[in-house]
């Protein structure tokens, strides 16, 4: 399995703002989507693209159109759908597909409860989104939900990662790349991701207690 670990300044700066206590939720909102942006434009490197040709104000100029709709998107709900409007900036013509996905608190187990999904996934680069690879539970069960559904080329966008998470996905679907902007030290005895940046969805919706 590709891993590539997206090392930029600006990449940092933002996933700093995500692990602290103190940022507002405006701001957390903010810097997921300028991290999912950035971290698009190095997912997307090997974007198919076809030659076009323009008309400048001087005259005829040989161009490249890149092809996003041959793209499909798919967040991992619900934390994911923080990541897709960003995504779509990027990837304006990419279609858009669901899956949910809850953990068992007790044996941190994931268990899908929503699946709806772009057709002809066989012949379309397909995205799964989702701010955090803690066990690699949830992201495996949605990858072989995707491949279920014919999806061949397929990558995983994570904001940070644990090492847990990244084995599990290496031995369970060692065709799909991953693309993650930190891989952190561990898992607590709770399934969640040291230093991380807490739970996403919560701080992405403000549901934390």
């Amino acid at each position: 399995m590709a891993i590539c670990v997206v090392d930029h300044p600006l990449v940092r700066h933002h996933l700093t703002l995500l692990r602290s206590v103190e940022t507002s939720i405006a701001e957390w909102r903010a810097s997921l989507r300028a991290m999912t942006r950035l971290m698009m434009y190095k997912v997307t490197e090997s974007l198919p693209t076809e030659a076009v040709k323009v008309t400048t104000p001087m005259g005829p100029a040989e161009g490249t159109r890149a092809q996003s709709e041959s793209v499909a998107i798919v967040p991992i709900l619900r934390a994911g759908l923080g990541m897709v409007e960003a995504a779509l900036e990027v990837l304006p013509d990419a279609l858009v597909g669901h899956i949910g996905l809850e953990r068992d608190p007790q044996t941190h187990a994931p268990h899908s409860y929503y699946c709806k999904l772009p057709s002809q996934l066989e012949r379309r680069k397909t995205l799964v989104i989702d701010p955090m690879l803690a066990t690699g539970g949830s992201a495996g069960e949605a990858l072989g939900l995707l491949k279920e559904k014919g999806a061949r080329d397929l990558a995983l966008i994570a904001l940070i990662a644990a090492p847990e998470g990244v084995s599990a996905i290496q031995a369970r679907h060692p065709d799909v790349s991953l693309f993650v902007a930190a891989i952190d030290s561990h898992l607590d005895s709770n399934a969640y991701i040291i230093p991380g940046l807490g739970d996403a969805g919560d701080r992405l919706f403000g549901t934390a207690h």
